[in-house]
């Protein structure tokens, strides 16, 4: 087959990412699975479509795409966040890769090869992918567990860690083998080439600290913005090709840079111009690394490729599992971690092509590594899909199986049903009023992580007509709902209005629906509460005093604007199914509100008028 025209080569690329991507997220697989299977797909080893000299043309973007999501990593962490950061980074991460080092160089040795080769299969191997973690955590909005911040901790210290694996490789190359370097540094003495690298380190982080910044700010102050950008990456590709001539990783060296320029006041400018740039590039990673999976070597020894592919995602999951468990990391995001980090890494394709250049492995085995890294990178979102479809809600069940409710030793004329982000602030106002509050919370791990903060919150479903009866709802003169769930909302206000009628029942709604659902059970209108609103309208009322309106005014407003929505509300109540009807009243109530503020604009008093206390009497 002739190799395609560039544009040809593109359009190939791009045309299998529009396409499978979305069928891959739609199927809850993610999106790097599907640029991983159309990679494998249109590669040189399949439907042929790209490869040869254009596949390797491909792979130098992609790796271009992972090192600007190093830089972007290390502009995350300024130097002291990485220090706060050094216990999970040096101590779960060098346990990590000291230990899958030492298990995968018994096994190969076991298996007959020599200590060398076991030694650099052992390096290769315990590095992860950060390109696919980081994406998949992403994605999932795992980043912030602990779980997700712990794998991110461990990645950072495997890439720290290629440093000195680039460092021994040289060591384990046979004697006799011709090594090959990409840069001048071979020129110099032996004594000389760790200085210079040295040096090199040391100028990107002075670079970065006094001269890169104010570069930036002679280029900003010419108002075009494409400079910046030009900037950004000519300083990721300058970082890059010196990192390579001293013969040290540039995605390294990336990280390093970004390190460094964490708290330059640049660094949002930076992060928001390589955005574009980072997802284009990863996703072409992705898909390098799709095309990269050779099925002949697949094909030649089915069972053998298999059987490895399982014994590396096992034997990772088993070793950080250990790790996990006498760090005392608890069991959900005990699991994400081993899961998360179980494939090999992109990093393993260099380390792989540097012993073929060293003759530290054969080429036969080296391919083989290939094909198995590149499956278990494949197989990562499998595994995260295990772990959210079937280990994560498993391990929940369990901890609320296992603790019984709490016994409710008061009674309270108030009980609040959820604790979390909405219903805190209630609870919190409510207590600072003097008002005593029954809390109810069904999180067990939030019910402790609050009472570190002197909480007193009970720990049970407020949804069971026996832990309200606990609670004292009998005697109590209100029910507060702030849970998050609205089928759970709408089955304890009909439960509770059916057991108690005389008990007044507010509750919070995520959005007009839910108001509508909630009023249909028979809550008034003032008592469900749209979850956003008091939020959304706050800042709508700094936003018009930073305009520079008077206070009285806008409080004014604001008391109208709301008094008009709950009117609108009650008008809606009855035709809200109806979308025309429901369109019609919705329009005529915004020309009318128009027209009510235009009348008062007119009508406004002088700067002396106190109208926002009249509003505040028209309150009460």
């Amino acid at each position: 087959m002739h190799a395609p025209h560039f544009f040809l080569s593109a359009f190939i690329y791009l045309g299998a990412a529009v396409l499978l991507v979305p069928v891959a997220h739609r199927l809850g697989l993610g999106s790097v699975l599907g640029y991983l299977i159309g990679g494998a797909m249109i590669g040189p080893f399949a439907l042929g479509w790209v490869g040869g000299t254009q596949g390797e043309e491909a792979m130098h973007f992609a790796e271009f795409g992972v090192v600007i999501m190093l830089f972007m990593i290390g502009l995350e962490l300024e130097p002291a966040r990485l220090w706060r950061m050094r216990g999970p980074i040096f101590g779960l991460g060098g346990l990590q890769v000291s230990l899958t080092i030492l298990a995968v160089m018994g096994i190969a040795m076991a298996c007959g090869l020599e200590t060398k080769p076991a030694i650099a299969i052992g390096m290769i191997l315990a590095l992860s992918s950060t390109a696919i973690v980081i994406q998949t955590l992403q994605e999932k909005a795992l980043m912030r567990t602990d779980g997700g911040a712990d794998s991110f901790a461990v990645l950072l210290f495997q890439d720290i860690s290629v440093i000195p694996m680039l460092a021994v490789f040289p060591l384990l190359a046979s004697s006799g083998s011709k090594v090959v370097h990409d840069g001048w540094l071979h020129e110099l003495p032996h004594w000389a080439q760790p200085l210079v690298t040295l040096g090199a380190v040391v100028a990107i982080v002075i670079a970065g600290q006094f001269i890169v910044p104010r570069g930036f700010t002679i280029l900003a102050k010419t108002g075009l913005r494409e400079l910046l950008t030009a900037a950004a990456l000519l300083l990721i590709v300058g970082v890059a090709l010196l990192m390579t001539q001293v013969g040290l990783s540039p995605a390294l060296g990336a990280f390093v840079a970004g390190v460094v320029l964490a708290g330059s006041h640049y660094r949002h400018e930076l992060e928001s111009n390589l955005e574009p740039f980072k997802g284009l590039l990863l996703g072409l990673f992705f898909l390098a690394v799709g095309a990269s999976l050779d099925f002949g070597v697949i094909a030649g020894k089915p069972l053998l490729v298999a059987s490895l592919v399982t014994a590396l995602i096992a034997l990772k999951v088993v070793v950080v599992f250990v790790i996990a468990t006498f760090l005392k990391i608890r069991g959900s995001h005990r699991w994400l971690l081993s899961l998360a980090l179980a494939q090999g890494g992109e990093f393993a394709f260099a380390l792989l092509s540097m012993a073929m250049q060293q003759q530290i492995l054969q080429v036969e085995t080296s391919r083989l590594l290939v094909a198995v890294v590149a499956l278990s990178m494949a197989a990562t979102p499998l595994l995260f899909i295990l772990y959210e479809r079937v280990l994560a809600p498993r391990y929940t069940a369990v901890s609320k199986e296992q603790r019984a409710p709490d016994r409710i030793d008061e009674h309270a004329p108030v009980i609040l049903a959820g604790f979390g982000r909405f219903g805190n602030f209630v609870g919190r106002f409510m207590m600072s009023q003097g008002v005593k509050v029954t809390v109810l919370e069904s999180d067990p791990d939030h019910v402790e992580m609050l009472r570190k903060f002197g909480f007193k919150v009970f720990y049970g479903d407020a949804t069971r007509l026996d832990l309200l009866h606990a609670a004292g709802i009998e005697q109590a003169c209100m029910l507060i709902i702030a849970l998050a769930d609205q089928a759970k909302v709408a089955q304890l206000v009909t439960e509770v209005r059916e057991k108690f009628p005389k008990l007044r029942i507010l509750a919070r709604a995520h959005d007009y629906d839910q108001r509508f659902e909630l009023m249909s059970l028979g809550l008034a209108a003032e008592d469900t509460v749209h979850e956003q609103m008091g939020s959304a309208q706050e800042l709508a009322i700094r936003a018009l005093r930073a305009l520079g309106k008077p206070a009285y005014a806008t409080e004014r407003a604001a008391r109208r604007w709301k008094r008009y929505d709950e009117e609108t509300v009650d008008l809606l109540v009855p035709i809200h199914q109806d979308e025309d009807a429901y369109a019609s009243i919705v329009r005529e109530r915004r020309i009318a509100l128009t027209q009510l503020f235009e009348k008062d604009i007119a009508e406004l008093p002088d700067d002396n008028d106190k109208g926002w206390e009249i509003g505040r009497a028209e309150e009460t």
